[in-house]
């Protein structure tokens, strides 16, 4: 494994990215709450805000038209009464919330200086009048708006709180490309037209493999503890499995105790409530950047919990050996910075192997994180999600859990599920693994809300039993079929000379296609991120990720080697036409000066002209004795 970036070409990885690079690096999320904003992205401007809010509610009325031309066509056939029950009124709403958000932002935003802070409703404030106000303001706005445009109260209005309007919101943000796959996704047969996904990471490789495992026999279980209420941790039985999984798996020391085991529906829901039983509302976790954009939804969702960027950097350097390289000195500044501003930090998260950049920590550089973590008594949550993805046989993956002396181990916690490794996302199943057994008990009462049906559970424990099958045909073909799509789609990334970032591990590819943005902004990024949306083929970009410097987008390649065609079809589309609308624009601009030279040159000869024929006329008026 090469730490530097690929570039399909034989020049040194720092050497290239520094020819491409057109401006001072930036960042800005997928719209959010203002506290979460404004603590990991508080570098930016409102523009960018806007620029989003803008093109999000031109696609919104886009749609709206859409489904206001198919609603009348179709208007004949639907009965009077059940006219006004459409899903219009939806679209309606949503129309109503982008506008007020964008006038909520030029209201709070515009007038607090460069620093943007959008109005934050925080249940912690305490007796903050100001945050009360504010509050109150927000909701009398939305209020008016409804007003003068008249739409109809739905389930998205001014009856909200202010917290359902900034969740609303929130979802919205995080989740509208999504939302928009659901409706229309591509299918070689039946829908050939709609969206190829390549920005959500699932593995679609093994679903013949898993289809058939989950079709024998010894899934089709069923007794009457399973219809009832189960442990909210988990069934003891499905606890047991996996703590003997992961001992073998992780490679742990010593047998793993089932009674640290905690069960829940997904990993983000892991992850979420972690957030709520180690810290308290406004206090923070430290997170290296890049990193995974569901962090900000799951940590503000119910937690309120803000996330500080440790900002890495691609460029290779003395101090960075390899691109995006975290180290001590890193963390120990963004800590320091974030105690600056007052934010009290609770933990560390990392994840390993590293979504979206694919790296994979060494075990050194583990501890040493670790001891750093120890050292300022720090929670330290690590994501291993994406464990048993490592597919370049080179490298070396070694769990937390494997360490046999952890520097803190009651403030150690690692996540596992089952949605990346084994792509059966649709299970739900994430699990949590403490040695804090008051950690592991506060997180079993999530289990009332996030609990995961018995007949599931049942499967995953026979799943995750049948260690012959995993070790001898499940993960040598995942890892085969892992290695054959990773090879097209890097072979075809060479073939354009676009840098990548390859490290052998995850779902994805970390591709930099900052030499199509001038100039180099997230405002461009996000209009690229916006033209490949309109020719149906969804990618993540960098700024989801809270990633420093624009241009950056994550590619998920775990899809079949038809599906991979046609979206590198539709990816090249779309990079030759943004460099056609260059030289257009170029010609433009070129054209437009030399109109301007040839005006200034034509008022300068002009001027000459006339300061010549007024001193002619001012001798000749002085000869003749006027």
């Amino acid at each position: 494994m090469s730490e530097n970036m690929d570039r399909g070409s034989s020049q040194p990885a720092e050497a290239h990215m520094s020819t491409q690079s057109r401006s001072n690096p930036s960042d800005i999320p997928h719209m959010s709450d203002g506290q979460v904003w404004d603590q990991a992205f508080r570098n930016h401007s409102i523009h960018t805000w806007l620029m989003e809010m803008v093109l999000s509610l031109q696609q919104t009325v886009a749609d709206h038209i859409t489904q206001l031309a198919t609603r009348h066509q179709q208007q004949d056939l639907v009965p009077e009464e059940q006219r006004h029950n459409q899903p219009i009124w939806g679209q309606e709403a949503l129309l109503g919330r982008l506008m007020f958000q964008m006038v909520n932002y030029l209201q709070f935003g515009a007038t607090g200086g460069q620093k943007f802070q959008p109005p934050c409703h925080s249940e912690d404030s305490k007796g903050d009048v100001r945050s009360r106000e504010q509050a109150q303001v927000s909701k009398q706005i939305y209020k008016i708006f409804y007003q003068l445009t008249n739409f109809e109260d739905t389930s998205i209005n001014y009856v909200l709180s202010n917290r359902g309007i900034e969740t609303s919101a929130l979802y919205h943000a995080s989740f509208q490309d999504y939302n928009t796959y659901q409706g229309n996704k591509y299918h070689e047969d039946k829908n050939t037209l709609g969206f190829i996904n390549l920005g959500t990471s699932e593995n679609k490789l093994c679903t013949d493999l898993l289809t058939e495992r989950l079709s024998r026999s010894d899934m089709n279980y069923i007794d009457d503890d399973l219809l009832q209420y189960s442990d909210w941790r988990g069934q003891p039985f499905l606890r047991e499995e996996v703590a003997q999984f992961l001992t073998y798996y992780c490679k742990a020391p010593a047998p793993l105790d089932p009674e640290n085991v905690v069960v829940l529906n997904g990993c983000s829901s892991v992850f979420s409530a972690l957030a709520m039983v180690l810290c308290d509302p406004g206090e923070a976790f430290l997170v290296p950047t890049p990193t995974y954009s569901g962090f900000v939804f799951s940590t503000h969702l119910y937690a309120k919990v803000d996330l500080v960027p440790v900002n890495l950097e691609s460029q290779v350097s003395d101090a960075n050996t390899h691109p995006f390289q975290l180290t001590v000195d890193k963390l120990e500044q963004a800590l320091f910075n974030a105690k600056l501003e007052g934010k009290k930090v609770r933990g560390l998260v990392l994840i390993n192997p590293q979504n979206p950049l694919g790296h994979i920590y060494s075990q050194d550089s583990l501890m040493e994180y670790l001891e750093f973590a120890k050292k300022y008594s720090l929670h330290v949550i690590i994501d291993e999600i994406y464990m048993l993805s490592v597919f370049d046989e080179s490298v070396t993956f070694r769990s937390v859990l494997s360490m046999e002396s952890l520097p803190d181990p009651n403030k150690t916690h690692m996540i596992w599920g089952t949605s990346k490794d084994f792509g059966i996302s649709g299970f739900r199943f994430g699990t949590l693994y403490t040695h804090n057994k008051e950690v592991a008990l506060a997180m079993s009462s999530f289990g009332y809300l996030h609990g995961i049906s018995g007949i599931t559970q049942y499967k995953l424990h026979r799943l995750l039993q049948d260690r012959e099958w995993i070790d001898n045909v499940y993960l040598p073909t995942n890892r085969s079929r892992l290695q054959e799509a990773h090879k097209f789609i890097t072979n075809e990334l060479k073939s354009s000379k676009i840098p990548f970032l390859s490290h052998g591990s995850g779902l994805y590819i970390w591709i930099n296609l900052r030499k199509y943005l001038d100039p180099c902004t997230f405002e461009e990024e996000l209009l690229l991120h916006r033209r490949f949306l309109d020719k149906k083929l969804i990618l993540s970009c960098g700024k989801t990720f809270m990633c420093k410097e624009p241009g950056w987008f994550r590619l998920v390649f775990a899809a079949t080697p038809l599906l991979l065609k046609h979206a590198m079809q539709r990816f090249y589309t779309v990079l030759v036409e943004q460099e056609q609308d260059w030289v257009v624009k170029q010609l433009e601009d070129a054209i437009n000066q030399e109109v301007e030279d040839l005006s200034a040159s034509d008022a300068s000869q002009s001027y000459s002209r006339e300061v010549i024929l007024t001193s002619g006329l001012e001798g000749c008026c002085s000869d003749l004795g006027l």
